[in-house]
């Protein structure tokens, strides 16, 4: 038998083993917001604690709702004990139909004290800091999904210059779109007199394309993922990449 020898050395310990903390809660069907997270967020100094919460397509209000009981089990997986800087819920259409102060009710019963951060309120910050009022809107989902999307920023003061839809009932195909579909719907959904497009759905691959849609309909590109990152990015106090869109080379605003 190898023998062990403890180390009788002074053992210095960090307060953190990473300086900034962020919660990630996703639907179990998510492919995609861990990926964006990690290239737009994750850094040595910011680390990325995720938990799932349990999901079944297909996406409708009613099945995206259900997911607001299970909100606070999945914050309190989130680092149990310890401290976060901010808690995202990555889903742009349940967030809509849930709303925001549930969203961070049902996650602070969980995680209590911790600022909630969600895809429609970073997109509207975003939207402030360009100050932009009409918009157009692209989503993967049905007209049926769609339709809270639309009522949510419409009164939240904003202009629908056009809303346009793909008429998708599951978000695993919504996660399949291949970048060349994606870019060209967005093009294709960007009204004439509209001033920025927000392209919504955390399962979208749309965040690693801003920059390519913003050279082909020269106005601003917002997506749920690139939003949400900028958002906490701003709440730890740290600087986006230049590299994913005009948003993120603005000004950094604490959303929650």
């Amino acid at each position: 038998m190898v023998a062990i020898t403890k180390l009788e050395i002074p053992l210095g310990f960090d307060q953190r083993a990473v300086r900034k903390r962020i919660g990630l809660i996703v639907l179990a069907t998510d492919h995609t917001t861990e990926a964006d997270f990690t290239r737009l967020v994750a850094s040595p100094e910011v680390g990325i604690y995720g938990a799932r919460i349990a999901y079944a397509n297909p996406t409708t209000p009613e099945n995206l709702r259900a997911a607001a009981p299970r909100l606070a089990q999945a914050a309190a997986l989130l680092l149990p004990d310890e401290e976060l800087d901010v808690i995202c819920f990555s889903c742009t259409s349940a967030s809509v139909v849930i709303g925001d102060d549930a969203v961070a009710k049902g996650i602070g019963l969980g995680k209590p004290g911790v600022p909630v951060i969600t895809p429609p309120l970073a997109v509207q910050a975003g939207l402030n800091a360009m100050g932009v009022r009409r918009i157009s809107v692209l989503t993967p989902y049905t007209v049926e999904t769609s339709v809270p999307m639309a009522s949510y920023f419409a009164d939240k003061g904003f202009e629908i210059a056009s809303f346009s839809c793909l008429g998708l009932d599951d978000d695993r195909l919504m996660a399949r779109l291949s970048p060349q579909t994606l870019v060209e719907a967005a093009v294709a959904a960007m009204a004439d007199d509209a001033e920025a497009l927000f392209i919504s759905c955390t399962a979208l691959r749309s965040a690693a394309l801003v920059e390519t849609v913003e050279q082909r309909i020269g106005r601003p590109v917002i997506t749920s993922n690139q939003a949400t990152a900028w958002a906490c990015l701003a709440q730890c106090g740290v600087a986006a990449p230049a590299n994913a869109g005009r948003l993120m080379r603005l000004p950094m605003a604490k959303v929650a």
